[in-house]
């Protein structure tokens, strides 16, 4: 008589896992896609800028034209002016990558 007993519980307990393994699987299919590439430079400031940290800043490649230099500069200074609730500091790195990448010498020795 044990047997059916353990019988049942054994096919209960299938039916339970295989239910929690079905809704785990559509949680899993329900998340959001993560971007495979990410449209702005996400990475912190190193110590001397560099020609490839100033394209990654604007936006742009290293090899890019000074026309689309000035375009991605325009476009990311608007969206970070001081004036505009942005950053200073950011700013200031957002000017200086231009001036990277426009060959521009410039005093690193700033505030920020």
């Amino acid at each position: 008589m044990t047997t059916p007993l353990v019988v049942g519980i054994a096919v209960a307990a299938s039916a339970y896992a295989g239910r929690y393994g079905i809704l785990a699987w559509n949680a899993f299919k329900a998340r959001p896609a993560t971007p495979v590439l990410r449209k702005f430079y996400q990475g912190g400031f190193q110590p001397q800028m560099t020609r490839r940290e100033a394209a990654l800043i604007l936006g742009v490649r290293e090899s890019t034209a000074q026309d689309k230099v000035r375009e991605a500069y325009r476009k990311v200074m608007v969206a970070n002016h001081p004036d505009a609730g942005g950053s200073h500091y950011l700013a200031s790195k957002i000017g200086e990558a231009k001036d990277m990448m426009l060959k521009k010498t410039r005093n690193t020795d700033s505030a920020f």
